[in-house]
């Protein structure tokens, strides 16, 4: 019985965080400044700094990816984990993971590495932020 309830609760905590990703307002004004580098793209750039911030929790060896958000592939990372995509290519304000990795949501449950993570993994920095925010401003190729 207590397995039972462990898992329907867990399953809603997946499922509430999913549903709450798709529901982040998006504050353009308190991102920092896309990065001056064209062309980025998500093999070159995008990956090597999720590989290093997000795969622990997100990446392909991850049975069971938090949130069911994988990092590993630019598919996955614009599919997201919930009904929504994480990154619309082009759109910033429909674009959750921006305000989740920049620390600018209003729920700080959201925030991506959460502040409180077992591996201790620090936020991303103010470069990495502005490399993602230029690539989705760029098409997210």
């Amino acid at each position: 019985m207590k397995m039972k309830i462990l898992t329907v609760t867990l399953a809603m905590a997946v499922g509430v965080f999913a549903l709450r990703a798709q529901d982040v307002k998006v504050a353009i004004d308190k991102l920092p400044a896309a990065a001056a580098k064209k062309g980025v793209t998500f093999d070159a750039d995008i990956k090597p700094i999720f590989e290093k911030s997000c795969f622990k929790c997100h990446g392909p060896d991850v049975e069971k990816p938090k949130g069911k958000f994988r990092a590993d592939t630019k598919a996955n990372v614009l599919k997201g984990g919930g009904d929504a995509p994480a990154v619309t290519p082009g759109d910033l304000a429909k674009s959750p993971l921006i305000a989740m990795i920049a620390f600018v949501t209003e729920d700080e449950d959201l925030y991506m590495p959460p502040k409180d993570n077992k591996q201790k993994i620090g936020p991303l920095s103010k470069e990495d932020v502005g490399l993602v925010r230029a690539w989705i401003e760029q098409g997210a190729k």
